[in-house]
């Protein structure tokens, strides 16, 4: 009687590390900001409905818009918080982004605005390329198919 070869079984897939905790700390500044443009949406929603947007059309289109970034960015953050490779090259240009706008706001005196966005922005930065989160983000993608 032939003997069959035992069968092999595939090797347990390695569960993924988590991600390093600057990695983590950069989602949570980029929650931070999230929430900050949630703020500035109702500031603009109440600023349309009080009627003391230039026009009612343009503070409609701007509430909606700080709704918008607002998502995209609690989007990034569950990407970074994931360690999504993905997410690497947005979050730093946004990051640099939200820096030009903090130093204009810096520039025109306002700044209960500028410095708390200038300071989240760098310190999601610094911690957005700590070796750890570097190495996290730059892992190889598995292919698809």
């Amino acid at each position: 009687m032939a003997t069959r070869p035992a069968k092999v079984s595939a090797p347990a897939p390695a569960e993924a590390a988590p991600p390093p905790r600057a990695l983590r700390l950069a989602a949570a500044f980029l929650a931070v900001e999230a929430a900050g443009m949630c703020v500035a949406a109702g500031f603009s929603a109440v600023s349309t409905a009080d009627g003391q947007s230039y026009q009612r059309a343009s503070g409609i289109a701007l509430t909606l818009i700080a709704v918008g970034t607002a998502v995209v960015f609690a989007l990034f953050a569950r990407g970074l918080a994931k360690a999504s490779p993905w997410t690497r090259t947005p979050v730093v240009m946004t990051q640099l982004a939200i820096g030009v706008w903090a130093i204009y706001l810096l520039r025109d005196h306002r700044l209960e605005w500028g410095v708390p966005m200038l300071l989240v922005a760098a310190c999601c930065l610094a911690a957005l390329f700590t070796p750890a989160s570097l190495r996290a983000l730059n892992r190889p993608s598995t292919p698809v198919g």
